[in-house]
């Protein structure tokens, strides 16, 4: 009994400080619209101001990982978010590009606690629950939703200067929680002398490379798109900022909360059929997606035919969100992977396949600004993730075509 009620009180401490993580993870994703028009940035800047602090996530991830493993979940979890409060804190008074994006590559160490979180709570729970228990907890990625709820309000009525300075009290009152409510135990640490050398020889095994190519699939593109739609609803629709965080949350909150229903489906049906029918789903939406707003003149032969092709908000965000939906359920059946296949060194591996992941959110806003800014088209953002798909659809039948059952499920 006492195990079951620090395993829920983990699972519960672990998750909520994750959410506000993420929150702050994605604060650029509404705080960088006024700071574009402020400065006068272009796309491409407001992509790479935008992802900024996903890179940082992105490259610590696998020392973060690691430790996790060596030193336990706890006391990584908390000295990370600690340290991520001033550099919150300080973007308040950041008056250049330059100050931005360098404190955003420190506010960005908030991300790695994804590769902190997953193996402290994998290991609290026996293999058959593993996969619900990390689907809960990879639920705190609708932080980003979260914050396209609160971030608008709050800089609208106090501009957007409040908005760090109430993320940086927020992760410090996290951080407190956190320590109050979670556990350590140490059989969940690796054994005293495995080397980092040790610990990556996980590379070797081809299957982490493909859990990374799946991931930076589904979660860097859910990373790249919770980045970009605030501002593309701005920009194609024309709705003002609240308006347009609230239609892209439509995205962000499922492809976040309901990250807990794809554990569970992963648990019943299996990791590579649920991971499979993930990308389906998500070639049919990126390829309606992808076309872009279009009038033309057909000749007939009673004359001039004129046709407009485009997809409404309403059509556009209900797309979105089956995609929001299609990403939840995917991250949650690649780290399903990752627990049924690793579960002695999980940390090492989903600090990788993190890293992957996080690499795929901060090339791709980037990507997005800069097909923007050439060829003038916005939903060449949906484009790019087509094609992304494509491949990776292409990548996964080969790579389990000499498994006979494996095979079944892809026919």
């Amino acid at each position: 009994m006492a195990t079951n009620k620090k395993q829920i009180s983990v699972l519960v401490s672990s998750t909520f400080a994750f959410t506000i993580c993420f929150a702050v993870w994605m604060m650029f994703a509404v705080l960088g619209i006024p700071i574009k028009n402020n400065l006068g940035l272009n796309e491409t800047q407001f992509g790479l101001l935008a992802a900024m602090p996903v890179l940082t996530g992105s490259l610590v991830r696998v020392p973060l990982g690691i430790w996790t493993d060596k030193f336990g979940g706890r006391i990584v979890f908390f000295v990370l978010m600690l340290a991520s409060v001033l550099p919150i804190y300080l973007i308040s008074y950041a008056t250049a590009y330059w100050h931005f994006l360098v404190l955003g590559l420190f506010v960005g160490l908030a991300g790695g606690s994804f590769s902190v979180g997953t193996p402290y709570v994998a290991r609290w729970f026996d293999k058959e629950r593993r996969g619900l228990a990390m689907g809960i907890f990879g639920a705190g990625n609708s932080g980003s939703a979260l914050t396209k709820f609160v971030a608008p309000a709050i800089i609208a009525g106090f501009g957007w200067q409040m908005l760090p300075k109430v993320y940086a009290v927020a992760m410090l009152v996290t951080a407190l929680l956190f320590w109050l409510f979670s556990f350590t135990d140490k059989s969940h640490q690796a054994p005293a002398g495995v080397s980092f050398a040790a610990q990556m020889k996980v590379l070797k095994d081809p299957r982490v490379w493909r859990y990374c190519q799946y991931y930076s699939v589904v979660f860097g593109g859910y990373v790249g798109l919770a980045l970009w739609m605030t501002k593309y609803y701005v920009a194609e629709y024309g709705f003002d900022i609240r308006h347009a965080a609230l239609l892209a949350a439509c995205f962000s909150l499922p492809g976040g909360v309901l990250r807990a229903l794809g554990g569970w489906i992963a648990d019943k049906y299996g990791a590579h059929k649920v991971t499979w029918w993930v990308m389906w789903v998500c070639w049919v939406c990126f390829f309606l997606l992808s076309y872009p707003q279009t009038s033309m003149i057909v000749k007939t032969v009673t004359g001039d035919l004129a046709m407009n092709i485009s997809l409404g908000p309403w059509m556009f965000t209900g797309l979105l969100f089956i995609v929001g939906i299609a990403m939840a359920i995917g991250k949650a059946s690649v780290f399903k992977f990752i627990g049924d296949d690793f579960s002695d060194n999980i940390g090492a591996v989903s600090g990788v396949v993190g890293l992957a992941g996080g690499l795929g959110g901060f090339i791709l806003p980037i990507l997005f600004g800069a097909l923007v800014d050439l060829t003038g088209v916005r939903s060449s953002a949906f484009m790019l993730l087509y094609g992304s798909v494509c491949v990776s659809l292409v990548w996964m039948h080969f790579s389990f075509k000499r498994a006979p059952a494996l095979q079944l499920s892809v026919i």
